[in-house]
């Protein structure tokens, strides 16, 4: 009988500690429903998957923050197009970097009311060597930039989820796209499938940059489509890639909008076209938080926030003289 009773026991702590097991896995894979159902993280690995974008085939920065790369066509499988809200964070790899992190945005993955923001600062992504420049935004040269943003999936410390990137990065960058996502979800209700792959060179512990991906699901990317590289660079500075020390660059401009001018000197077309702008009267719409001015019929106006709409009538050259950056979407 006490021979029974203990091989009971036995059994009971074996089930509970699978259990225990079980769950542990689920939490570590980093791959579940905000409902709390959990999902198969290696069937949905293939799901998501990024057809990454190849850093050879991107342009050199020359000014602008980021760049419409596949036709600023995203890549997501038709099978993923779902209203399953998930989250997902790669592993990461050997070097301790991050790898792409995915989600079905929805009003539930983001933040809940009065929600506050946790404190991230002990987390040291790869390549933490911080410096601080007097003509950068906020003085530090490094942000810890979130691959999806708090807004989005309310993740705060996550470090399979914050990457060593730029102010120039997470300002000019993403942070743009970040919002008209944002901002869709919460005006329609909609769901958003949304894909963030930081791209390393090499052996490389700051990625040289980041794709970012997006689709609307239940109107089939009419509300929201876009698929983006944005540069991890800080006018002014030169970043070495491979540890995330840095020292000033004295060669180049403090300012993106110089830098944009240098590069487009040599070139007949540019030059062409900034006589034409010059002379030109054109009627733009001007997000004024983020200073960027796009064309009327630019996908991003329609889903930006009234409260960031401007509408202009002038000259291009004026706009680029108040500090505004034409939006690489529709290249005003």
């Amino acid at each position: 009988m006490r021979t029974e009773t203990k091989n009971r026991r036995q059994k009971a702590a074996a089930l509970g500690l699978l259990s225990l097991l079980l769950a542990a896995a689920l939490v570590l894979g980093g791959c579940a429903l905000k409902d709390g159902t959990a999902q198969d993280p290696s069937a949905l690995a293939k799901k998501i998957a990024a057809n990454t974008a190849d850093l050879a085939k991107i342009p050199a920065y020359r000014g602008d923050a980021y760049v419409a790369i596949n036709n600023n066509e995203p890549t997501f499988a038709d099978s993923a197009l779902n209203t399953k809200s998930f989250e997902t964070y790669s592993a990461q790899d050997a070097f301790g970097r991050c790898g792409t992190a995915a989600a079905n945005i929805s009003r539930a993955t983001m933040p809940k009311a009065g929600e506050r923001r946790g404190d991230i600062s002990a987390v040291r992504p790869t390549g933490w060597h911080n410096a601080a420049y007097s003509f950068v935004d906020g003085r530090m040269l490094y942000n810890r930039c979130h691959l999806i943003g708090y807004q989005l999936t309310a993740e705060n410390a996550n470090p399979r989820n914050l990457i060593t990137g730029t102010r120039y990065l997470n300002v000019e960058g993403m942070l743009p796209f970040e919002n008209l996502v944002a901002d869709y979800v919460k005006e329609t209700g909609n769901h958003v499938l949304y894909r963030v792959t930081p791209i390393f060179d090499g052996n490389n512990l700051v990625a040289s940059g980041v794709q970012m991906e997006a689709q609307s699901v239940e109107d089939k990317g009419e509300g929201i489509s876009f698929n983006v590289y944005c540069y991890n660079v800080q006018p002014g500075v030169k970043i070495d890639y491979s540890t995330g020390y840095s020292t000033r660059d004295t060669s180049q401009p403090t300012d993106a909008e110089a830098i944009k001018k240098s590069a487009s000197a040599g070139s007949q077309t540019s030059s062409r076209h900034s006589q034409n702008s010059t002379a030109t009267t054109a009627t733009y719409v001007l997000n004024v938080r983020a200073h960027k001015f796009h064309r009327q019929n630019c996908t991003a106006v329609s889903h930006m926030a009234e409260r960031n709409k401007q509408t202009y009538t002038g000259k291009r050259a004026d706009l680029i003289r108040r500090g505004y950056s034409p939006c690489a979407i529709c290249n005003p």
